[in-house]
């Protein structure tokens, strides 16, 4: 496999999202139909949050979980609406029900699966939940708002 189709899954979220490194936190679309989204981030020991949190006993801080369940819900946002000539940016306004089950440690695996609940435009409801294997390893209920924004 050459360079470039190992990138494609990347490039594919680099193209729909506009986080870049270290804050974007989705590595790969696994399935984006109808109202669902399932996505991948590889947890690498090389996070630069492991050297604060915790030195000796690293864990994933449950914050930037949840953000890796708004960009996955941004994906599914962004998939509603199609192709046009502005992307909206999608911004988290709320957390529900956010509940944390397991630790996050390098070398996990987070799955991530984000269901749309009801979306009015601009405004959007979704329900997410990231596995490690086949345990939970947190959960949320998100709002999300469409804002228009210039083209740079």
């Amino acid at each position: 496999m050459d360079d470039d189709a190992k990138l494609d899954p990347l490039r594919q979220v680099l193209n729909l999202l506009p986080h870049r490194y270290p804050l974007l936190l989705v590595d790969r679309v696994v399935e984006l139909e109808g109202e669902r989204v399932v996505t991948i981030k590889n947890v690498t020991f090389n996070e630069p949050f492991f050297g604060g949190h915790f030195p000796g006993n690293p864990v994933m801080p449950g914050v930037l979980i949840v953000e890796s369940m708004a960009q996955s819900g941004a994906i599914l946002a962004l998939s509603h609406l199609g192709e046009g000539q502005s992307r909206p940016l999608f911004v988290l306004t709320g957390l529900d029900k956010v509940r944390f089950r397991r630790r996050v440690i390098p070398g996990d695996q987070l799955r991530i699966e984000v269901k749309l609940l009801r979306y009015r435009r601009p405004l959007w409801r979704m329900a997410g939940e990231a596995r490690v294997g086949e345990e939970v390893a947190a959960e949320a209920e998100l709002s999300a708002m469409e804002l228009e924004v210039p083209s740079p």
